[in-house]
């Protein structure tokens, strides 16, 4: 089952990734993981803009036209498969330089599971509030660099002290990919390229 992880790495995530390092899967099981995990956060995103409305403060909700929805729903779901992809290129890139040997295979599963509590915050824009998706999406944050801390010594096979600092430059990696989405998404937003129409 492709989502035979999942459990694992919320209820035990050391024991789930020394079973991910044990039979790693092929590469095609990973990708087919990250495809269908990225469709949360377009499907909810199209949801709750188009059925429930978003809330700023005490304010009216706003909510986008289905056309609007879908189009920032595609984008938003191939920039994210896109950003797992160059997060998982990044730590194979850097993985030599703390004395690791990875595949490719293997840093594409260390971005495509730890990258899925952030994608499953997503389920949060059921309450369309803009405090409560932040708060959770914090968390959702905050539990993925824990997955990655605790995944990179046991999946790159170094030691723990080195594995955080690689840990690190990733989380710096993947903050840097997360400005260039946010820029590319302005620049495209404020060109009229993928720009809202609201309801």
């Amino acid at each position: 089952m492709i989502l035979n992880h999942l459990w694992g790495l919320y209820a035990h995530p050391i024991e789930e990734w020394q079973t991910i390092d044990n039979r790693h899967e092929s590469a095609t099981y990973s990708l087919s993981h990250i495809a269908l995990i990225a469709l949360i956060p377009s499907l909810m995103g199209y949801y709750s803009s188009v059925y429930l409305g978003w809330k700023i403060g005490t304010g009216d909700a706003v909510f986008l036209t289905h056309n609007s929805a879908m189009l920032i729903g595609i984008a938003m779901y191939f920039a994210l498969i896109i950003g797992v992809f160059a997060l998982s290129y990044l730590a194979h890139w850097m993985a030599v330089t703390f004395g690791a040997k990875p595949t490719y295979t293997q840093t594409l599963e260390l971005s495509a599971y730890t990258a899925t509590p952030v994608f499953m915050s997503a389920f949060a824009a059921f309450y369309p509030e803009l405090w409560f998706v932040v708060s959770v999406g914090l968390a959702a944050l905050a539990y993925s660099v824990y997955l990655l801390y605790t995944g990179v010594p046991i999946l790159m096979h170094i030691p723990e002290e080195r594995g955080f600092i690689y840990a690190s430059s990733v989380v710096t990696c993947g903050l840097v990919l997360l400005v260039i989405i946010l820029a590319a998404t302005a620049i495209l937003w404020t060109n009229g390229i993928i720009s809202p129409t609201f309801t």
